[in-house]
């Protein structure tokens, strides 16, 4: 996440940068380099802002899962952790799920096929 897309984030959740800071759990001086590009957005603080912001958006459990829109096959299903939690709506926050064929197994790779997925995507569009 750079540091354009996070100022974006937060001003879509509708919060200060001092509310910001204390939403996320950090100082309003981490939230200000962040915006500024002087410090990387660490992993758990993108994960938290992005469920953030698709929780502001209403994440559906009714929506269509993971596993139909990408055709998944019983086998990749059963392998994945978002079938076994039945998270086929938050397949996107959750590390190890089986996308293209193999687990994604670091943030950045999983963040870099996810920003791709209608699943992800569908929650990140502007309210």
């Amino acid at each position: 996440m750079d540091s354009k897309e996070f100022q974006a984030l937060r001003k879509r959740l509708d919060k200060t940068q001092k509310q910001m800071a204390q939403l996320l759990g950090t100082s309003l001086k981490a939230i200000q380099s962040f915006e500024q590009g002087w410090r990387k957005v660490p992993t758990h603080v993108e994960r938290q802002i992005l469920f953030l912001q698709a929780l502001k958006r209403g994440v559906s459990e009714k929506g269509r899962r993971c596993w139909d829109i990408r055709g998944c096959t019983s086998q990749t299903r059963d392998a994945c952790p978002a079938w076994e939690f039945n998270a086929g709506h938050l397949c996107w926050f959750i590390n190890g799920t089986i996308c293209q064929g193999k687990a994604q197994e670091s943030w950045p790779q999983k963040m870099k096929v996810c920003r791709k997925c209608e699943v992800f995507s569908g929650h990140m569009k502007r309210a």
